[in-house]
């Protein structure tokens, strides 16, 4: 077969522009390196663990549930919860909280489950250590959400939960000194053991003196988020110290649990939901809790602020986001707040509102003279 000069040269150059677009594709396209491959593997999320100061211990064991056994999320930081619950030393949650008025302990709980978008929580429930595993058992074996009171405590113990009486004399003590500073002409002797000494009569005590009695607002809260990115969050508490019976605050109610403090401060402003809602504007962990304790003192009434304004209460927020980024923020300084990740579990200093300076003198349980 014959071929013209004219076809040969086109071929030519067409083959010619063919190796030249190669070449110059080759050329274009970047070399990955060992190193970018590493890089490439690395998971999309870091895992990290962050809750309020009582769970230090509670967020290591967490952190080593999720980054070494590949445990769920909520599993994970139940886990972690469950240590406080079940110490009895520990007077805000679970064994040994301290109780109502009526010296009997009633517990909150919820729980939430970001990969499956569920929800459970309990609330006055008594003589059941864990309610945050009562809170999981709601989500995972009914349709609801809450159970509260008699039929929470009807229903853990229709899933096996152990009933014990949860009102350690530890607390029992605190219970007793408390009653004994309600009024100086009650029925109710100034309480005290062998260790303390001679028992001190309230008419000679200063007027605001506190007379040993204790007071907690309580509290555990607990979030995670894993390699995957799928979040879980965890609170439980006994309350405040010596409430009216039936009491309950921000920690069983989901879209305001993830604090701690005064509840009913937060159960106002929605305060978790509202977190949640200034990350999803781009506003950090941080600043989304800062600007949800200013909300909170803005919602504030009169006779729960001091004359600058400040709140005689304390909160503290908690935040994460799903790309491990978190943050935090109280009314005044001197908190912290527990975190688990590659760095290990370590405690933080709480972002603040107000200086330690600030902070007007707090309403307390006295003996007052008569």
């Amino acid at each position: 077969m014959s071929i013209s000069r004219r076809a040969f040269i086109g071929a030519g150059a067409a083959a010619a522009a063919a190796l030249t677009f190669d070449r110059s594709a080759n050329a274009a396209t970047p070399r990955i390196s060992v190193l970018d491959r590493a890089k490439a593997l690395e998971p999309a999320f870091k895992p990290v663990v962050v809750a309020s100061a009582n769970g230090i211990r509670g967020v290591a064991r967490a952190y080593d549930m999720i980054t070494r056994q590949n445990a769920d999320t909520l599993d994970a930081i139940i886990a972690g919860v469950n240590i406080e619950e079940l110490d009895p030393e520990d007077q805000a949650v679970g064994l040994g909280g301290l109780p109502n008025e009526e010296g009997v302990v009633q517990l909150d709980a919820s729980c939430m489950h970001g990969p499956t978008k569920r929800a459970g929580a309990v609330a006055a429930l008594e003589d059941i250590a864990t309610p945050s595993l009562v809170a999981k058992a709601v989500m995972d074996y009914t349709d609801h959400i809450m159970l509260v009171g008699a039929g929470a405590k009807k229903f853990a113990l229709e899933m096996g939960f152990k009933e014990q009486n949860l009102l350690t004399e530890k607390s029992r003590r605190d219970w007793l000194r408390w009653k004994a500073c309600l009024n100086p002409y009650d029925n109710w002797m100034d309480s005290r053991s062998d260790s303390l000494g001679p028992p001190q009569g309230t008419a000679s005590l200063p007027f605001d003196d506190p007379l040993h009695v204790k007071f907690t607002t309580g509290t555990i809260n607990m979030n995670a988020v894993n390699a995957a990115g799928e979040m879980s969050s965890v609170t439980t508490t006994s309350g405040y110290a010596w409430k009216i019976p039936g009491r309950i605050g921000d920690s069983p109610i989901v879209g305001a649990a993830g604090s701690t403090g005064r509840g009913e401060a937060n159960i106002k402003v929605c305060g978790a939901f509202l977190i949640v809602e200034y990350m999803r504007q781009g506003m950090s962990p941080d600043l989304a809790c800062m600007k949800t304790i200013d909300r909170v003192i803005a919602m504030t009434e009169k006779r729960l602020l001091d004359p600058n304004g400040r709140p005689l209460f304390d909160l503290s927020f908690y935040a994460l986001h799903r790309d491990g980024r978190f943050g935090s923020a109280c009314a005044y300084e001197g908190t912290s707040f527990s975190v688990a990740d590659a760095s290990g579990a370590r405690l933080l200093p709480m972002k603040f509102k107000f200086a330690r300076s600030e902070r007007p003198r707090m309403p307390e349980v006295s003996c007052r003279r008569a």
